[in-house]
């Protein structure tokens, strides 16, 4: 009497132990090993119809096991430990939104600062000027223009809530000013 063909459920059952064992060698780590064969199962039973009667249902099953193990090993490597968060806290982004509206007050404190003011911090922060070029455009002083500079940030400072040392003449604050290009050769 010749034994009844098998269905391909109690098939894919039939080969557990040896998945098992397989997926241990492979990992090293029996917990990881469980799961290993509990995703290949999975993927097994969702493409059943892709498997042909009459194979080797068990090299099909190795095969989709291995595959999962690869695909396990190189999302690992791209993933980084981090149970104390502090990888996490290092590459937050802040939303756009935010700065776009502290671009906009900015601009809003720039306007209300008298003209003489506004006038030196946009030739020294957004221009790059020299005092001593800005003094020559404004027709004043070089101590007047540093002067009225010192005034317009601690002014910022002031209605941006900000410490004066945040109102630098940095690359950001040169284009929030104006969006004029840097110039060499400036002091």
């Amino acid at each position: 009497m010749t034994a009844a063909p098998q269905s391909p459920r109690d098939e894919l059952l039939v080969h557990i132990p040896s998945l098992r064992a397989f997926a241990v060698s492979l990992s090293g780590q029996i917990d990881r090993a469980d799961d290993l064969v509990q995703e290949t199962l999975v993927k097994a039973w969702r493409n059943l119809g892709s498997f042909t009667e009459g194979t080797n249902m068990r090299a099909w099953l190795f095969t989709i096991l291995r595959n999962v193990y690869i695909s396990d090993i190189r999302r690992r490597r791209r993933e980084v430990q981090d149970t104390d968060g502090v990888f996490a806290e290092g590459v937050a982004v802040a939303p756009a939104q935010n700065g776009h509206m502290d671009l906009a007050d900015f601009r809003n404190a720039l306007t209300e600062l008298p003209e003489e003011q506004r006038e030196a911090l946009i030739l020294i922060g957004a221009a790059e000027f020299s005092y001593e070029e800005a003094a020559e455009i404004a027709g004043c002083a070089v101590g007047t223009v540093k002067s009225r500079v010192n005034r317009a940030r601690n002014a910022l400072a002031k209605r941006l809530n900000l410490d004066v040392g945040e109102i630098g003449l940095d690359p950001e604050l040169r284009a929030a000013l104006g969006g004029m290009p840097a110039r060499s050769g400036s002091g």
